[in-house]
């Protein structure tokens, strides 16, 4: 039969709540000798529900790969070693409903020879699961119940085995292993062997019907890790850039305007960041009522902060699990998510200016976006209105000349086109490179009822290239302040938030200037060249007396 339906609002079919129970009553907990059980905490508990949640028709696994992210020292190898051990001894593979509605599993060793992994990219790192692994199979009588052999470098199972492995190991390709966690995923890169074994896990696991499990802290983006790159998949999914599905993020970081010089804000987000993990006297403000104090010594932690030696990146990425920024990168993702308002709405007939980069299509790579910003007058918020991108391992359509993406233009001039109709737009700034035609039709067309102009005879044509290095440095520079000052707000778009967060700092005579990492890069900026384009246009709007709403000067209209 079904699933017998959701009994609280929000309720949904998963054998998380089977594999809590199993890990209480089979696992000890690590660290200890005194045989106490491992108990899961709230947040870890919710991710079962979430890693193991079911189809409520078909009853089949809906996620087949996660990340979970938190800072070191939260608990994310143990527990995920626990996880490793469910997988290899409890009834963890759907096997429909029973007669109450209600799910039940079945083991691996059921239908296959159950083979479990714990990589890493090098045999320090396969210790942080390893180590309270065997502490937790050895500490109670999960070996005895389950008849396991547990060695010191593998566990042998009555059919099948748990063992750790390294990108360094040559016959990982044809491993059919059902179950792998990947640590520390944020170091896992090309030179390291880590991207090709993770590849490579994946595809073991999809081929079985099984699952992985990433457990990275913060990545540092532009290094190409496998953290950078599961978190770009899923953010293509949510964008509608993917069909790809079955993927669980679980992240959670301290709020990008923690000030780490501040030792109130610094705790505060310190907890925020640690959760229920944390040791504070008042238990885990997450919750409601909150949760009992957990293990991670935030006080102890701040210390780290207050040694000088100590570099703040490494402190944001490690103990706030704040994606921060590449060496290279012309704005950090704390920065960016501080100016982020999403309770702003921008209402039909507000007042606004435009930002709009274009590009058309490339016949090697990925097609650079198209983008079309909006910027209110008023209060300096920045909307996307449209950003048009290569959909994520995009192939032309069967029969079709392999040819690249082309950027749907119709589409495009369409936008524009309504955006003029529902807003009061004064002023608008576009890079005509490539779309110098379109753009002198929107300027015969919307020029004469502009307020703002670039030039008297170009009032929307604002190169981007060329010869106005200084005045692209300029302007550049101005978004740059009013966005680490908060003096602009964004929508938190997540084009938008890529494109800035992909932009790198390039030095050249004038000043700096913002470019891809690479020519041929697929990360793309254009929607961060748009919004500067909008500030631009809105800073010269305000110059010229235009920042106040016609309503707002007792009925008269500018």
């Amino acid at each position: 039969m079904p699933w017998r339906g959701p009994e609280f609002e929000g309720e949904r079919p998963t054998l998380g709540y089977y594999v809590l129970d199993w890990m209480i009553e089979n696992l000890a907990q690590p660290g200890r000798d005194d045989g106490e059980p491992f108990v899961p905490s709230q947040e870890q508990a919710e991710f079962l529900c979430d890693y193991y949640e079911l189809h409520p028709v078909t009853g089949k696994r809906i996620v087949h790969r996660g990340l979970l992210s938190r800072p070191r020292g939260w608990g994310k190898s143990p527990f995920v070693g626990a996880i490793a051990l469910a997988e290899a001894c409890a009834d963890v593979v759907p096997d429909g409903f029973d007669a109450y509605g209600e799910p039940i599993g079945r083991p691996w060793h059921s239908i296959r020879t159950p083979l479990v992994r714990i990589a890493a990219v090098t045999e320090q790192q396969t210790d942080n699961t390893w180590v309270p692994l065997l502490e937790m199979a050895r500490g109670g009588s999960l070996s005895t119940d389950y008849g396991l052999e547990v060695l010191d470098t593998v566990i042998y199972l009555p059919r099948g085995e748990i063992s750790p492995i390294t990108s360094s190991a040559t016959s990982v390709k044809g491993d059919p292993a059902c179950f792998a966690s990947l640590d520390q995923t944020e170091e896992w890169k090309e030179s390291n062997g880590g991207v090709k074994l993770a590849k490579t896990l994946r595809f073991n696991a999809v081929k079985l019907g099984g699952s992985i499990i990433e457990t990275p802290n913060a990545y540092t983006p532009g290094e190409g890790s496998v953290a950078e790159n599961s978190a770009a998949d899923y953010q293509a999914i949510l964008d509608g850039r993917s069909r790809a599905r079955g993927i669980l993020v679980d992240h959670r970081e301290a709020p990008g305007d923690t000030d780490m010089t501040d030792e109130q804000s610094l705790v505060a987000g310190l907890r925020y960041a640690y959760g229920d993990s944390s040791d504070h006297p008042d238990g885990c403000v997450l919750h409601d009522p909150p949760c009992a104090p957990g293990w991670s010594p935030i006080e102890g932690i701040t210390g780290a902060f207050w040694d000088t030696s100590n570099e703040p990146q490494d402190l944001r990425a490690d103990f706030l699990n704040q994606i921060t920024h590449a060496a290279d990168a012309w704005l950090s993702q704390p920065e960016v998510r501080a100016a982020t308002d999403l309770d702003r709405v921008v209402e039909d007939d507000d007042r606004i200016v435009l930002g709009f980069d274009g590009s058309r299509k490339r016949s090697r790579g990925v097609t650079d976006a198209t983008a079309l910003i909006g910027c209110r007058l008023s209060d300096g918020h920045l909307f996307e209105i449209g950003v048009w991108e290569q959909p994520k391992g995009w192939k032309p359509p069967a029969g079709e000349p392999g040819e690249g993406w082309q950027v749907p233009v119709v589409e495009v001039l369409a936008k524009v086109h309504e955006t003029f109709r529902r807003y009061d737009v004064v002023g608008m700034y576009a890079d005509p490179a490539k779309w110098e035609s379109h753009v002198a039709d929107w300027e015969a067309a919307y020029g004469p009822q502009l307020k703002v102009q670039s030039t008297r005879n170009h009032p929307i044509e604002w190169w981007m290239t060329g010869g106005r290095s200084t005045l692209i440095v300029r302007a550049l520079e101005k978004f740059h302040t009013a966005l680490t000052e908060c003096e602009l707000t964004l929508d938190g778009a997540s084009a938008l938030v890529r494109h800035l967060l992909n932009s790198r700092r390039r030095k050249t005579r004038s000043g700096i200037q913002i470019m891809k990492a690479n020519p041929d890069s697929p990360d793309k900026i254009d929607a961060a060249i748009a919004a500067v384009l909008a500030w631009q246009c809105r800073l010269d709007a305000i110059a010229a007396g235009l920042a106040v709403e016609p309503e707002e000067m007792g009925g008269f209209t500018f």
